[in-house]
């Protein structure tokens, strides 16, 4: 074999060699089942980056608490166990307050008002989100709260004594403001609780209520349109960073797609979701007027605590929101 054969052989074996090593896996963890609009939302994204960048970057989506925790995807981010994750943004109130603004009961009452919330919120996320090391991809809401019921609900004496799921400090101060007693239930345990009769009722999507095919302890559905609570994907900074500068394009293209995407799909859901639920034998109502103000009562309550304990940041989000309505 000549020299020259020889060589140009060489070369193409150190090309491959170097694409080969130019490839980078991200392992993505989230807490929510395959099934979820939130998963497959995610399952698209990676899609879509495996594509852009011709196989060089891929996502391997890990779902359900397979790799972490829910509640402990953003510290397993931080400390490297995984590249990127999905949380509720609400899990993440305690170390980043305003977080928690999309979360204050019925201070948005439609996915426009959602919208506008996110845009003033995402500067303080991407800001705190930097300082922990993490680079900020996308968010996208549940469909709205509602109240899910064993039992129909005409006041507020109807809570007193009944088990309530609780997922965040919100839902958690609920229930003790409406006298029920607080359970602490995983998203996945839901069915289980509720045929043990651990669980009386919860505040959660109509969406959430399906997936888990409540219907049969769960007899009432009432649209409260109680807050519209998003999941934030996130990337480590230093996994981003060491990308090219063309990669970091095409992940915060795809990003901003999949934002755009899991929107539309979380209104349509909100629609389909709710008529399954009665398709499936749960009465859809409206609470009572009273019950309606004394809940909004609550809500204004919660406002303006959330304000005191915040500071500065909660105006910068609340101030603006309102003024442009």
């Amino acid at each position: 074999m000549s020299k020259l054969l020889i060589t140009a052989l060489c070369a193409v074996s150190l090309g491959h060699a170097s694409t080969v090593m130019a490839q980078t896996t991200w392992k993505l963890a989230t807490g929510y089942r395959v099934e979820s609009f939130h998963t497959q939302n995610i399952m698209q994204f990676s899609r879509d980056i495996e594509q852009a960048t011709a196989g060089q970057l891929k996502i391997e989506v890990h779902p359900n608490n397979t790799l972490v925790k829910l509640g402990e995807i953003s510290q397993a981010v931080q400390q490297g166990k995984a590249e990127a994750g999905e949380t509720i943004m609400t899990s993440m109130v305690k170390d980043i307050p305003i977080a928690g603004a999309d979360s204050i009961p019925f201070v948005v009452g439609s996915y426009k008002d959602a919208e506008r919330m996110w845009k003033l919120q995402r500067p303080g996320i991407e800001k705190h989100f930097a300082q922990r090391g993490l680079k900020l991809l996308y968010a996208v809401p549940w469909p709205p709260q509602g109240l899910h019921s064993s039992k129909p609900v005409r006041g507020l004496a109807d809570f007193k004594g009944t088990q309530m799921r609780t997922y965040n400090s919100t839902t958690l101060r609920i229930a003790e403001m409406l006298g029920a007693k607080p359970v602490d239930v995983a998203m996945v345990d839901v069915g289980k609780a509720l045929a043990e009769g651990r669980m009386d009722n919860m505040i959660t999507s109509a969406l959430t209520g399906v997936e888990n095919k409540v219907w049969g302890p769960i007899k009432y559905y009432y649209e409260i349109n109680a807050w519209f609570p998003k999941n934030v994907v996130f990337v480590s900074s230093k996994a981003f960073g060491a990308l090219q500068p063309a990669t970091r394009n095409m992940v915060m293209k795809a990003a901003a797609d999949a934002e755009t995407r899991g929107w539309l799909a979380s209104q349509a859901l909100a629609g389909s979701a709710t008529e399954e639920l009665r398709q499936n034998g749960i009465k859809i109502e409206r609470i009572p007027a009273e019950l309606e103000v004394e809940i909004k009562r609550m809500g204004e309550k919660f406002s303006r605590e959330w304000v005191r304990s915040v500071g500065n940041e909660a105006n910068d989000i609340f101030v603006p929101y309102y003024i442009q309505q």
